[in-house]
């Protein structure tokens, strides 16, 4: 053990090390240190004696006093030093020795002087200008800076997070609050649920804690910062009046979608407004599939807590709508929340649209002519045109006409726009279930490559140039921040957003194979 003190500062006082915390021998060096440009005083006969502690009869240490010599002495060491003599040291044996301190006194002196230390370089920086304290959130504009005090960071510090939970190595300002790095103790759930207990306790609701993933090197991160930068942001206009008008428009596509005659000529449909009540069969079957495509996801909101705003309807003269934007208002717990708020609109909506696609193929048109389709309109889809393939059979030929239930083409519609919201992109549906499944970082990959393979589409498809047109600039995220994103979902809820996507793809992806009539051969 080496205990180094510095001149020019005089040290006098004792120090007593415990024997019993020692199990071998060490050694007990006393040197004192000296700056360029100052001399440094020589120091008295140190004394070391074994001496019992009066508070135990086992505990012994070894008792250091040092004394510092006075003015005098030091003249008479500068005056030696000129005429080249070495001055006499006197022994201080004989002077009184001081009581001894305790170690562990010292020890948490030096601690205190640390900590003020730390705290004094972390105070001129964690005054921030007020901004996003994290990525995809958009709090209120504040007049003036956010400002943590410095004793509250102690208090994080050394309080809030511990050895149990959170380890705190070094920490730095961060947006209006602070990024605190270190080693993450057990279960990242079950910390970060003592942690935000302790933080409630001794500051109420004044701070928000986040448990995050480092992009940089993909290791746990906590931020804290303070509930006023964390206010929604408001809008100029009333959420419902936009969600209405929204709402309107899309009613009046879904109506000209289902109206063949109007699709040639679009212009004509203010002319013959009469027309629009043909396609409201369709449009009720679509938007049915749409509604509870919408109402699964407010379920499962309710069921986690999560707060939904107006939904927005997305309008499309191509296909009727694009579904609906929903933007989550509140701060999600944690990615199997997110994954069960994410999966379960989808999932409606392909319940409902899989089963009326079904009893379209297996119901006769109620006319008896239905709708006149060419066999090759079902390589558009895979599941489409396996479903087709499965339950038509040899009438499912190359180049025929095919009369079928004009449910089929209703249903097939809503599954679309179902398999559309999957796409893992930004904050559609498959984004913030890819972002759940995997993580972050994983997500803005999978929003990366989704946007370009949507681009090349586009010179082909005008329904997947819109679409990558409103996810870039309405969509593209970033998702806002969850409590906890360490932790993985469940594995079933896993196993519900992979079937979701796999979903969307069987949907989106072309059927590849022919529709030849198939001949058995008997030998």
């Amino acid at each position: 053990m080496n205990l180094s003190l510095a001149a020019p500062s005089a040290f006098r006082g004792n120090l007593l090390v415990p024997l019993s915390r020692c199990t071998s021998c060490f050694k007990l060096d006393l040197r004192f240190q000296h700056s360029d440009g100052f001399r440094h005083s020589r120091c008295r006969r140190s004394l070391f004696k074994l001496i019992r502690d009066p508070r135990s009869s086992r505990r012994r240490g070894i008792a250091c006093s040092v004394t510092e010599p006075d003015n005098g002495s030091d003249e008479k060491e500068k005056e030696a030093d000129k005429n080249g003599e070495t001055p006499r040291v006197e022994d201080s044996s004989e002077q009184s020795i001081p009581p001894p301190v305790d170690a562990e006194q010292l020890n948490e002196f030096s601690d205190e002087n640390k900590g003020q230390s730390d705290v004094q370089n972390m105070d001129d920086s964690n005054e921030v200008a007020s901004g996003s304290p994290l990525p995809g959130v958009k709090p209120q504009k504040l007049d003036e800076a956010i400002k943590i005090p410095k004793e509250t960071i102690e208090i994080l510090k050394n309080q809030v997070f511990g050895f149990d939970t959170f380890f705190v190595t070094s920490q730095d300002p961060y947006e209006g609050g602070v990024l605190f790095k270190g080693n993450l103790r057990g279960q990242a759930a079950k910390s970060y649920d003592k942690i935000s207990k302790r933080l409630k306790d001794k500051f109420g609701d004044e701070y928000k804690l986040f448990l995050l993933v480092n992009p940089e090197d993909d290791k746990p991160v906590a931020v804290v910062v303070p509930r006023t930068t964390l206010q929604p942001e408001t809008t100029a206009v009333p959420e419902w009046f936009a969600a209405g008008s929204f709402g309107l428009i899309t009613v009046f596509t879904l109506l000209l979608r289902n109206v063949p005659a109007l699709q040639s000529d679009l212009l004509s449909t203010f002319d013959n407004l009469n027309l629009l009540k043909d396609g409201l069969p369709g449009a009720l079957v679509t938007a049915l599939i749409l509604g509870v495509h919408e109402l699964g996801h407010f379920l499962a909101a309710k069921d986690t807590g999560v707060k939904l705003g107006v939904p927005y309807f997305v309008p499309s003269w191509q296909i009727g709508s694009f579904g609906a934007i929903t933007r989550i208002r509140n701060i999600v717990p944690n990615r199997e929340d997110l994954l069960k708020v994410a999966a379960a609109g989808p999932i409606a909506g392909y319940a409902l649209g899989l089963l009326l696609l079904l009893l379209g193929f297996v119901l006769p048109p109620s006319d008896g002519i239905g709708v006149v389709v060419d066999a090759s309109v079902f390589h558009e889809s895979f599941l489409a045109g396996g479903i087709a393939k499965l339950l038509l059979g040899n009438v499912l030929k190359e180049g025929t006409a095919i009369s079928i239930n004009p449910l089929v083409i209703w249903a097939w519609a809503g599954l679309l726009i179902n398999a559309i919201n999957s796409i893992p992109a930004g904050e559609l549906d498959g984004g913030r279930i890819s972002f759940a499944l995997w993580g972050r970082k994983a997500s803005l990959r999978f929003t990366g490559v989704s946007i370009a393979l949507l681009g090349v589409s586009s010179l082909l498809n005008d329904v997947a140039f819109y679409w990558v047109v409103l996810i870039f600039f309405l969509q593209r995220g970033p998702i806002a921040p969850l409590s906890e994103e360490i932790t993985d979902p469940g594995e079933k809820y896993v196993a519900i957003g992979v079937t979701v996507l796999l979903l969307g793809l069987l949907v989106c992806l072309p059927y590849p194979f022919p529709f030849t009539e198939e001949t058995i051969t008997s030998f």
